[in-house]
Order: structure tokens, then sequence, then C-alpha cells
């Protein structure tokens, strides 16, 4: 996930100012990208305003209408994962930040969730992370929508999956995920038997501290 902070940002860290420039040259070059609410973003976010202006400039950089629609967000992303498929996943990450569905990202969507996912708690980065695995957006994830996105991740990350993918590695993983995570055996994960069992985890504790490098 990584990506999306990757690329929106990667140009205005490419044109950092000099070291002879002052912070008042720095500030009037950010200020002219300011958006609008900056001070209600501030207060609804773990960033400070100055981190705000530079989100939004590279934002602006790479969608300068203002908003991403899912083609350009899945071409923003492809581009970190030249030696997989990464459409299917940008599908449904891009889902997750369409917190409104209207097929749109604005920078309120994009900077609200990256704030929960960087800087935000741990139960509430699981709650995102539930949200993106609950495709059909009803409250549980089953193991049909937990396969779909195992095997985008799969697809995404191409020749450099380890292990190797064979047709049946993704259903694998999650029947094991399944057998440690549905404790009643109802075939569905709620919200809190996803939080419960993820902490209960080593190694998705580990992802999840992870997520921050590849967000």
């Amino acid at each position: 996930m990584g990506a999306v902070v990757g690329t929106l940002t990667m140009q205005t860290k490419q044109r950092r100012p000099s070291r002879d420039r002052t912070d008042e040259e720095v500030e009037m070059a950010t200020v002219c990208y300011r958006p609008e609410g900056l001070d209600q973003l501030e207060a609804q976010t773990n960033f400070s305003k100055q981190e705000l202006q530079i989100l939004y400039r590279g934002f602006k950089n790479e969608c300068p209408s203002g908003v991403v629609n899912e083609e350009t967000f899945k071409h923003i992303y492809a581009q970190f994962f030249p030696h997989g498929d990464a459409s299917m996943y940008a599908h449904y990450l891009f889902n997750a930040f369409d917190t409104t569905n209207n097929g749109s990202i604005k920078f309120k969507d994009f900077v609200m969730g990256l704030s929960t996912l960087l800087r935000g708690t741990l139960r509430e980065k699981l709650e995102w992370t539930f949200h993106l695995y609950d495709i059909n957006k009803d409250g549980y994830i089953n193991r049909e929508e937990m396969t779909e996105i195992v095997r985008a991740i799969y697809d995404m990350m191409g020749k450099y999956t380890y292990p190797a993918l064979k047709g049946d590695v993704p259903q694998q993983h999650v029947d094991a995920f399944f057998q440690k995570m549905d404790k009643n055996k109802d075939g569905v994960l709620t919200l809190e038997e996803f939080i419960i069992a993820c902490q209960e985890d080593e190694i998705m504790m580990r992802s999840m501290q992870l997520f921050e490098n590849v967000m």
C-alpha cells in the first residue's frame, strides 16, 4: 500500500528545495497548494498543518483536478508493482478509500485514511483493514471475500511472491486464517472476532507494523 503515499508525494520529495532556501520560502511554496478546510483536517487527522500542505501538493501534482478516479488510482499504484498485476488489489483499496461510494477519492478521503493507517491506534488500523476485506460492506468477512483479497495480493507481488503461487495457495491461507479467527465456526468473521484474533497473532502484529512502511 505504500505505493499510494510514495507516488502522490514523490514529486514533492524530488523537488525539495535546496538547503540555502529559507523556511519562509518553503512556506510560500507550499501555501499555494493549501486545501480548503486545512484547520479542520488538522483537527481530524494526526498530521500537522505543514504535513497536510506537503501531502496536498503531491496530491495535486498527480491529480490536478483534485479528485482521483479508479483508473487513475490503478495507474499510479501499478507503477510500484511492475512485476505483478496490481489492478485487482488497487480496486479493493480504492473502494476502501472511497468512503462515500461515489467513484472518486477527494483529498480529504485520502488523507483521513492515510492518517488512520500511518498514525492511528492499533484498533483503528485493524478496523480499517477489516473494512478493506469486507468487500460487500455487510459487516462481515466471509471466506470468499478474504480469498479475493489474498489472491489479489499474490497477483500484485507477481514473481516475488513467496512461497511461489500455486493454484490452491490463497485458499490454503484463507483456511488457516479462518481456523484461527472464526471462533464460533459460523463461516464469517465479525469485526470483534477479527480484531481479537489479530491481536493474538504475532505474525499479524508484525504485519501491522510493516503496514506503515508499505502504505
